[in-house]
């Protein structure tokens, strides 16, 4: 249906009561008004709305009271303070917060490897996408990374909407998909190899996808709000590439216009992604490859908060001090608490890495 087809329609929620002038008054005093009462002489029913909601107290409903959300940031102006109390009619009142408060927890760092496996459960999430969790733990909740996919393509069901969030990347894995962001030109291909930052609340929406195709998705923290955005059209007409975000900068990397340099692991060359300076040292994204798979290799560690790593391609031993060494190959995914020596030995020749570290920049040690 669409929105100028949209037929004129009210919705109630039904209150009982046994006196209704007294619950009148007490949705009177939170801020309800008035707006039909029958019959005059006796009243059994009156209709009140307030706050985008209309209520029908009804003195002969035979239904259990309801209980109703009042969203506020300014708790302290209802009803003198209360968190929680009811009206006489048994209708119960809880006062909750109206903006959502985003809230990262402290890192539990652990060891885990994900292993992609032929069993492993892929669920169906937002606008028909399948999900594979990478970091199961996730760490506490500070991070959640996504391989998603989408195996038949065409137009994706998506919606024009935002994400109140800390950090989002998203890294075309395989196949493209058509993406759209608020100001930031015209749509757009993200092929296999790119990447995009979502910044803090940018509106976008997914267009279209190739069949196949397969993403990275990693979002800090790990629950976040998304909102539908109803009033805004994209592409917006605007290109503003240095515009902010809650401090962020867009940032669209290209794989066919990447400048490869030595890694800060022996035998590798990455490419920079620009998204620690987009995020202002907030993460940083780096895709390494094999150059030299006879190089010598030496334990190292980090000191990064959280830094997690996706096989691309290939194949490598990943050993660790106080775990066994383990295979990992094409699909897998692990990440690495800071200070936690580890080395990466006997590597295939197509090994290639995507590296997400939070923040930005850290130091490697080598043993």
């Amino acid at each position: 249906m669409r929105k100028e087809d949209a037929i004129d329609v009210q919705a109630q929620v039904l209150a009982p009561t046994q006196d209704v002038a007294e619950e009148i008054a007490c949705f009177t005093d939170l801020g309800f008004r008035l707006d039909n009462i029958f019959p005059d002489d006796s009243p059994q029913v009156a209709i009140m709305s307030g706050h985008g909601m209309h209520i029908r107290i009804d003195k002969n409903a035979t239904v259990p009271p309801p209980i109703l959300h009042l969203l506020t940031d300014h708790p302290e102006d209802i009803s003198n303070g209360q968190s929680e109390f009811t009206a006489p009619g048994g209708t119960k009142f809880l006062v909750l917060p109206k903006s959502y408060q985003l809230h990262t927890p402290p890192t539990q760092h652990k060891f885990e490897v994900r292993k992609l496996e032929d069993s492993d459960p892929w669920v169906i999430g937002r606008a028909g996408m399948l999900y594979r969790d990478l970091i199961p733990d996730r760490l506490g909740g500070s991070i959640m990374a996504s391989h998603i996919r989408i195996p038949k393509g065409g137009p994706v069901p998506d919606v024009v909407h935002y994400h109140t969030i800390g950090f989002q990347l998203i890294f075309c894995y395989s196949g493209w998909v058509k993406l759209v962001y608020e100001d930031q030109g015209p749509p757009f291909i993200l092929e296999a190899g790119d990447c995009v930052t979502q910044p803090p609340e940018i509106r976008h929406r997914v267009l279209e996808a190739s069949d196949n195709l397969e993403v990275i998705e990693i979002g800090v923290p790990a629950e976040h709000m998304t909102t539908i955005e109803h009033e805004m059209e994209l592409p917006t007409g605007e290109h503003h590439p240095d515009r902010e975000f809650q401090g962020q900068r867009f940032c669209h990397h290209v794989l066919k216009e990447a400048k490869w340099d030595s890694w800060r692991i022996a035998g590798f060359e990455y490419r920079d992604t620009n998204i620690s300076q987009a995020t202002g040292g907030i993460a940083s994204v780096h895709v390494a490859r094999a150059v030299e798979p006879g190089a010598e290799q030496v334990e190292t560690s980090h000191d990064a908060d959280i830094l997690f790593t996706f096989v691309m391609k290939g194949e490598m031993e990943l050993q660790t001090s106080g775990h066994e060494a383990q295979n990992v190959h094409k699909g897998a995914a692990f990440v690495m608490p800071p200070h936690q020596k580890y080395l990466i030995s006997s590597f295939s020749e197509d090994l290639e890495l995507l590296e997400v570290s939070l923040p930005g920049k850290f130091e490697t040690t080598q043993h």
